[in-house]
């Protein structure tokens, strides 16, 4: 008889997730940072630098498949205070339903301006990002920083990245840089950054 002790079998729920996430991965991978949905423990980290005053909310853009936003929604965020952009249709009607009462919009992270209603621009408390930006020529960095300006001027956001170092040029896109959590426990090991804009 085997001496090894087996954890608790994958969930159904987990099980889904992976496979979604991956499935979205292979068919784009420069959409995601990785081909595997973030840990429990960065998901946390992330959910615990979310800022936001009793009449803002909170966005979080490239949802995948909303491990970061049921930490979210644990954490205190109210599901009538989160809005989840996610550019991919498959993705956005998984979030839909696992995510009740949860503003789900399809479209694109980069053109905030038209997929945000006019009544949240400008009461936004903290946008949080799952783009891997770090991927993306200087000019794309540049319109996602102006596209979330646009709606939540001078709050800035929160990154979450595989880069030990800032996954973003600040100096070049005006930005100041804090790291705010890093976590060992994600695969790969994990940094939540806040950028905030220089002006």
């Amino acid at each position: 008889m085997s001496g090894i002790t087996m954890g608790p079998a994958p969930s159904a729920s987990n099980v889904t997730n992976a496979t979604l996430f991956f499935r979205r991965w292979l068919k784009n991978p420069l959409q995601m940072g990785s081909i595997i949905p973030s840990s429990p423990a960065l998901c946390r980290r992330i959910a615990r630098h979310t800022v936001h005053g009793p009449d803002q909310m909170v966005v979080e853009l490239g949802a995948g498949t909303g491990v970061v936003s049921r930490a979210l929604l644990a954490a205190g965020v109210p599901p009538e205070r989160l809005i989840v952009v996610e550019i991919v249709p498959e993705m956005a009607e998984h979030l839909r339903a696992a995510l009740p009462g949860v503003t789900v919009l399809c479209g694109d992270a980069f053109d905030l301006e038209n997929v945000l209603p006019p009544e949240v621009h400008g009461r936004i408390g903290t946008a949080i990002c799952g783009i891997p930006l770090v991927l993306l020529p200087l000019e794309q960095q540049r319109r996602f920083v102006q596209a979330v300006e646009s709606v939540a001027p001078g709050r800035g956001f929160l990154l979450y990245s595989y880069c030990v170092t800032s996954p973003l040029p600040k100096d070049s896109l005006s930005l100041l840089a804090k790291r705010e959590a890093w976590t060992p426990l994600n695969f790969p090991p994990a940094s939540v950054w806040r950028y905030r804009p220089t002006g």
